[in-house]
Formats: structure tokens, C-alpha cells, sequence
């Protein structure tokens, strides 16, 4: 229940990323039950294609505790991660991701690739997915039909 509860918090992250016009993503990064950072994407805003919300939220979860290792965190994030995530999520040595929504297009940590569980890499995450899926798969059909209107 305790994933749930952050998966909330990154959904509400990711709604105020749609409401600035970017692809509604939020993550946040949790560490002794606190939330160290949050971030939704913004690519649109900063013109840069690796503002994915993963990334801001692990450069500033790194900058909270002074150390590149995130190691005794998890990740929320409401759409999994792409291969630039998972392998900036495997340098980072964060242990535990929990994703809500599949991306069968992108996604590397089980769908598509599974680099976040690759056993050749130095470091593996255990994943859990499926976490408010339907909310997460409502927030960004709602925002690519708008979109599209």
C-alpha cells in the first residue's frame, strides 16, 4: 500500500507537468519515508530531449544527499523508463524502481528491454510495475486527445 500512496504523489507531479503542456510523467525519488525529489518532464520548456522527469529527479535527489549513490532509495515514476532512464537509474544505483504504466514503445525496464535487470551490468534494480496503471494510462490518453483536438 505504501507504493500506492507514492505512486500519488508522482501522478499529482505529473499533472502539473501536463498542465504546463508537457507529457504528463512525474517521478520522485523517496529515501527514509521522505521525499528527497520530484520532477516532471521538461522537454517542451527547456527545448531538451533528456528532460525526462527520471533524470531531473535523480540529479536533484543526488544534490539533496550530496552523492551520486542513491543507494536505499526507490523511484516512483508514472510511465516506465526509457533506456536513457534505466541507465542513468543503474549508474545512480538506485535499488528499487516502481513504475504505473507499460511503455511498449520505450521501455526498458521489462517490456521492450530490460536493462534496469540485465545481469551483465554492474547493477540491478528490483522492479515493480502495474502500480495505479489505469490512472497513470488516463492522465496520458486525456493529454494526447486534448493534444490532438
Amino acid at each position: 500500500m505504501e507504493d500506492r500512496f507514492w505512486m500519488r504523489e508522482a501522478l499529482e507531479v505529473a499533472r502539473q507537468g501536463a498542465a504546463i503542456g508537457e507529457v504528463p510523467v512525474g517521478a520522485i525519488i523517496v529515501k527514509a519515508g521522505r521525499v528527497i525529489a520530484r520532477a516532471h518532464n521538461q522537454r517542451e520548456q527547456t527545448k531538451d530531449p533528456t528532460a525526462h522527469a527520471e533524470l531531473i529527479a535523480i540529479r536533484a535527489a543526488a544534490s539533496s544527499i550530496g552523492d551520486w549513490r542513491l543507494i536505499d532509495t526507490t523511484l516512483y515514476v508514472t510511465l516506465e523508463p526509457c533506456p536513457m532512464c534505466a541507465g542513468a537509474i543503474v549508474l545512480a544505483r538506485i535499488p528499487r524502481v516502481v513504475y504505473a504504466a507499460s511503455d511498449p514503445k520505450a521501455g526498458a525496464g521489462g517490456t521492450l528491454f530490460n536493462l534496469l535487470q540485465d545481469r551483465r551490468l554492474n547493477h540491478w534494480v528490483d522492479v515493480v510495475h502495474d502500480v495505479l496503471v489505469e490512472e497513470s494510462r488516463h492522465l496520458l490518453k486525456s493529454f494526447f486527445r486534448d493534444r490532438r483536438a
